[in-house]
This record gives structure tokens, C-alpha cells and sequence, in this order.
């Protein structure tokens, strides 16, 4: 493994998130502005969203790790397709609250007396909803109903709503989220990197576990890792994961063009036999047909041309809508699936490949 190749005291481009490696790039810095900015209100909803590991999940890591528990509580959960009393229990049992043989007005209840509870001790108290994507507009709805808990006139609840870029749209878009729109005080979206903060991001990491400047990553090779992951953190990860370890399998103490081609080329590789890329499969294809008729529907009730009281109008959009959703967290779980066998199968070419190495050097030394 690179890491004992290279002296380092722990793996930096792992996939889990871990708060000790968040990079502050423009975007993140962003981000952080707006929670600080929340935080400092003290009320309402911040929304952040951004693509598939843009660094979501540790960022809101990062920002937990430097919140004083002697003043705020704060609490995660991830979301899922859930009801508005499922939402409640959830959140209920992040801050530690029974909610058992309790009905959802009991639920409501126990809530809002922990929160006064803890406003009381000087605390105040902070949600954060993960993968938000995934909620339905009934359990979005129920997080509104917690905003609305007060103590003097101050809020007792303040909520971060972290989520991929199709809640962003919903937020934008749809019609059933009007009170919580008007309850946001601040949204941003996490972009990609900059090109010229792949290689500091890099060096960033490295130094974490002990990188002292060996192996050195060559302009062009970090040139290529910027293009290859579009500046998306976890991608880059990835990509440069592997380098390393091919890297150390050839004892090389520079990470060059030709290793990050490799790399990248075995990634293309990979991403070419998938089956879901084959013209074959029909879910790609369904997709934007699925929202073209929701959005059409939708059109024809606003319009009038289908009463929207109609018996086929609602249940028809709430049908497609649902398929939608499924699709899409379908999609998400493909594109981390890819990546995991993306990785479990560069490391096993590059063990095959220090393998043969070491068998060749010991055939020469023979």
C-alpha cells in the first residue's frame, strides 16, 4: 500500500469523510460563510446543495467539529423518503428525546419542551438534514412546523438542509414549499474546485498524515487530475488515490503525466463496460421523459386546460413524482457503486503489478 511506501500515518484520499482533511476552497469558504451566517441569526433554514461528493457530507463534518457544545446542541440525520411523523421521530431521537406510545402531536410536544429546556440552560439548538433530496414535501413540512417553536421571541430551532442539486430545483420550483421558501434565509451551492486549488487540495491532504514533499505530483499531472475529476472532490480522490499506488508499485517518488494517464484511462475503462452506459438499458432514457410529463401535467393544471380537482390529475402527478425520486436516488447509488468498484479494482491491478515487479527484480537479482 502506498501509505507505508511513502512513510505517511494514514490514508488522505479515503472515501469517508473525515473533518481533519477539509479543504477550504472558494466554494467550501462560501459554504462556510453562509452556516456562519445562520448560525449567527439563529433562526430559519439554510440550504446548501451540490453534486455528488462535492464535499457536502465534510463540510458539514468540519462545521460540527468547531461548534461549542456548552452553546449550541446540534444534531445530523440522514434523510429518506419518510412521512412528516417519521420526520419528527427522527429528529426527536437525534436530540435524544423518547418518543415512544407518543402520538405526533405528543411527539411535536416533547420536542418543543427539550428545546425550551435547552434554551433555558443557554443552549440553543441546530438540526442538520442530510441527502434532503430524499424527503417528501409532507416531512418538509413537519421541519417547518419545528421552525416555528419560540421562547421570548427567539427561535428555538434553527435547521441546515443539505442536498443534491434536484432539491434546490424543488425549493426553487415547487409550490408546496412556499412557507418553507419563506423561512430560508440563505442558500448556496457547492461547485466544483478551481484548477488552481487541485494541487494546494492535494498537498493539503498529504500533509495530514506526514507528507514531507515525496512523491512530488507533476504540473502536468495535476493538470490532468483537475480535468479528469472536474475540480469534484471525491472523484479526485479517487484518481489520485490510484496514482499513488501505482506510483509505489513502480518506486516512483514523482506522480507523472503517464501514471495519472493510466489512471484515468483505467477509469474510462471501467465506466465504458458498465451495463447501465449501453443504449440497452432504458432508465437514462426514462428519465427526462418521466419529468417532461410531470412538468407538462403540471403546465395543464396551472393553465386550466385539467381541473386540478380532477380524478386523474393529482394522483397522476404524485405517481410520476414518486418514480422520479426513485430514479433518481437509483442513479446516485450507481455512481457511488462506480466508484467503489473503481477502486477495488485499480488496487487489485496494481497488486497484480507490484507483484510482477517484485517477482522481476528478484529473477534479476537471481
Amino acid at each position: 500500500m502506498y501509505t507505508n511506501y511513502y512513510k505517511l500515518t494514514g490514508r488522505p484520499f479515503q472515501l469517508t469523510p473525515d473533518p481533519r482533511f477539509y479543504f477550504e476552497s472558494a466554494t467550501h469558504r462560501k459554504a462556510m460563510s453562509y452556516l456562519g451566517y445562520g448560525l449567527a441569526q439563529g433562526e430559519g433554514f439554510i440550504v446548501i446543495t451540490g453534486d455528488i461528493g462535492a464535499g457536502k457530507t465534510t463540510l458539514v463534518a468540519h462545521l460540527m467539529a468547531t461548534i461549542d457544545p456548552r452553546r449550541l446542541t446540534a444534531v445530523k440525520i440522514a434523510a429518506s423518503e419518510m412521512d412528516g411523523e417519521t420526520a419528527l421521530r427522527l429528529a426527536a431521537h437525534a436530540f435524544g428525546i423518547d418518543t415512544d406510545g407518543a402520538d405526533k402531536a405528543q411527539v411535536l410536544g416533547r420536542i418543543e419542551a427539550h428545546m425550551h429546556q435547552q434554551a433555558r440552560a443557554g443552549r440553543r439548538s441546530l438540526l442538520i438534514v442530510d441527502e434532503a433530496q430524499h424527503m417528501t414535501f409532507d416531512a418538509l413540512e413537519a421541519l417547518r412546523i419545528l421552525s416555528n417553536f419560540q421562547l421570548g421571541g427567539q427561535s428555538l430551532l434553527q435547521i441546515f438542509l443539505l442536498g443534491q442539486p434536484e432539491f434546490r430545483d424543488a425549493m426553487a420550483n415547487a409550490g408546496e414549499l412556499e412557507q418553507l421558501r419563506q423561512r430560508v434565509i440563505a442558500t448556496h451551492h457547492l461547485g466544483p474546485m478551481l484548477a488552481n486549488e487541485v494541487l494546494p487540495y492535494i498537498e493539503h491532504r498529504l500533509r495530514i498524515v506526514g507528507w514531507t514533499g515525496s512523491p512530488r505530483f507533476e504540473v502536468e499531472a495535476v493538470a490532468r487530475l483537475a480535468e479528469e475529476s472536474g475540480g469534484v472532490p471525491r472523484p479526485l480522490n479517487t484518481l489520485v488515490q490510484n496514482a499513488l499506488e501505482r506510483a509505489a508499485a513502480q518506486q516512483s517518488m514523482v506522480v507523472d503525466l503517464a501514471i495519472v494517464e493510466a489512471v484515468c484511462a483505467e477509469r474510462r475503462r471501467l465506466a465504458v463496460t458498465r451495463p447501465a452506459a449501453t443504449d440497452a438499458k432504458p432508465g437514462p432514457a426514462a428519465k427526462p421523459s418521466i419529468r417532461a410529463e410531470v412538468h407538462d401535467l403540471k403546465a395543464a393544471i396551472a393553465s386550466g386546460a385539467v381541473p386540478a380537482n380532477s380524478d386523474e390529475a393529482e394522483p397522476a402527478v404524485d405517481r410520476m413524482t414518486a418514480i422520479e425520486a426513485r430514479l433518481s436516488r437509483i442513479e446516485t447509488r450507481l455512481s457511488e457503486q462506480d466508484e467503489m468498484f473503481a477502486t477495488i479494482l485499480s488496487k487489485m491491478i496494481e497488486w497484480i503489478d507490484e507483484d510482477e515487479a517484485v517477482g522481476l527484480k528478484a529473477h534479476r537479482a537471481a
